[in-house]
């Protein structure tokens, strides 16, 4: 269906350059359109963050018209553009041939406006846009969908699902970032064919995953959703355990391990990668170490035993080492924070200094208003921070190893517990100043040198 309609076109370099290269292909004899999200997004009042370009030049006709044209997928049809300072994808109109990997078509015909929209994932996603003519070109019903708040496939869901099965955890991410519902034909065919998210790359399932906790309305909502769906169960297996895994109500008043998570993630006042999966994987070492004892369920080392579940899983979805490192430390070092109050001034110190403790104590914050409610550790935490704005958390050492060489410490083992020593009583403020903490460390190693004589 093709329609008279105005959309609002943001102001920006971007928007008019895209008007200009739709308006440069049209006077070259070509049909062009802006295409998917872009349309979906004006249609919603929200700023495109770029403009696809469909059209029915071919990539040879592209590439005479913009010489310097990238051809980042000639055998789909695409090329990177630049126009007017502002790159864009321009893709040739086209129907896809068989799938058999569950990602690509074998190849791809090219065709008009009307099969090329058949061929995509959801309807909402499947509109073209006309900015010269202000004409909007709707094929499949993505119109109807979007002002409905649904989420529909394009045609027969199983057959777009088993085409490429990252669609799954896309229909799921679409439905969170608008707050849409997912057709019932739709949600029946996610369900069933979520068994062949285990044919995706572990890199395409964290980026699917990164981005849909990133950009959902209500984050809780849709690890709720994933889970209900049976996709949490593919993708994510150890975190679907925690459905159903009792906590002890006088700590857990909101229920089992699951819900807890889902709580901690609707709360998020900001969000990271780093922070979103370690509020999903700091209790993942629950189920594992539950045990019903003396009247209540008890998860003896669950921190540590998480941490260890935490790598295995970041591992296998392939984050980089420095996520996988700062994630597993804020999982494995939650439970510290319950006895904040009696650790020693260097202790806190190193805890205040550690380069992950902004999430830290967001992670904390986030566990308790979750669940019991105190957040006197967080306030503790919060004050001692607060005392030591005038100075660095973790200051510089006072004392080198030269400075022990220099006093006949030889290297190795006994020279690095020296170390860690003078500076845990720096640390303290046992002395003041760096003259005094040497006077006392010489002293000290001559009294043990010579209590080890005789």
């Amino acid at each position: 269906m093709t329609m008279d309609f105005s959309i609002g076109i943001p102001d920006g370099e971007a928007a008019r350059s895209a008007v200009g290269l739709v308006h440069f292909l049209h006077s070259a004899g070509f049909t062009t359109y802006w295409a998917g999200g872009c349309v979906r997004d004006l249609l919603l009042g929200k700023i495109p963050i770029d403009y696809d370009i469909a059209t029915s030049a071919v990539p040879d006709q592209i590439q005479h018209l913009f010489p310097r044209a990238e051809l980042t997928g000639k055998s789909f049809g695409v090329c990177r553009v630049l126009f007017e300072g502002v790159f864009f994808e321009v893709a040739t109109f086209r129907s896809d041939l068989a799938y058999t990997d569950g990602r690509h078509p074998e190849g791809i015909r090219f065709a008009d406006a009307p099969t090329d929209a058949q061929r995509r994932d959801f309807t909402i996603n499947a509109l073209f846009y006309d900015p010269i003519a202000k004409r909007l070109l709707d094929f499949v019903g993505g119109r109807a969908d979007l002002d409905a708040g649904i989420i529909r496939a394009v045609g027969d869901p199983n057959a777009r699902f088993k085409e490429d099965h990252l669609r799954i955890l896309r229909a799921l991410r679409f439905a969170a970032r608008l707050n849409f519902t997912l057709e019932p034909a739709t949600l029946k065919a996610v369900i069933a064919d979520a068994h062949h998210l285990s044919r995706i790359s572990p890199e395409r399932i964290r980026e699917e995953l990164v981005r849909l906790f990133l950009e959902a309305l209500r984050p809780g909502d849709a690890f709720r959703q994933l889970e209900a769906t049976g996709v949490l169960t593919v993708v994510l297996p150890e975190l679907a355990r925690m459905r159903g895994q009792a906590q002890p109500p006088e700590f857990h008043p909101e229920g089992d391990v699951f819900t807890h998570t889902a709580i901690m993630l609707d709360r998020m006042s900001r969000r990271s990668v780093r922070l979103i999966f370690a509020v999903l994987l700091h209790d993942v070492g629950k189920p594992p170490t539950a045990e019903y004892r003396d009247g209540r369920w008890r998860f003896e080392n669950h921190a540590r035993a998480g941490a260890e579940l935490a790598r295995d899983i970041l591992s296998r979805l392939r984050f980089s080492n420095d996520d996988i490192e700062a994630i597993t430390h804020m999982v494995g070092n939650h439970m510290r924070f319950q006895k904040v109050s009696e650790m020693r001034r260097s202790t806190l110190r190193t805890l205040v200094g550690h380069p992950e403790f902004d999430d830290e104590l967001e992670l904390h914050r986030l566990d308790c208003e979750s669940s019991h409610g105190l957040l006197d550790n967080l306030e503790f935490l919060q004050n001692f921070r607060l005392a030591l704005q005038s100075e660095p958390a973790l200051p510089p050492r006072w004392i080198s190893g030269h400075d022990l060489l220099a006093m006949g410490l030889p290297s190795g083992p006994r020279l690095g517990q020296w170390l860690k020593t003078a500076y845990e009583k720096q640390l303290e403020g046992q002395f003041p100043d760096r003259e005094s903490l040497l006077l006392w460390l010489r002293a000290a190693v001559v009294s043990i040198d010579n209590d080890s004589r005789s």
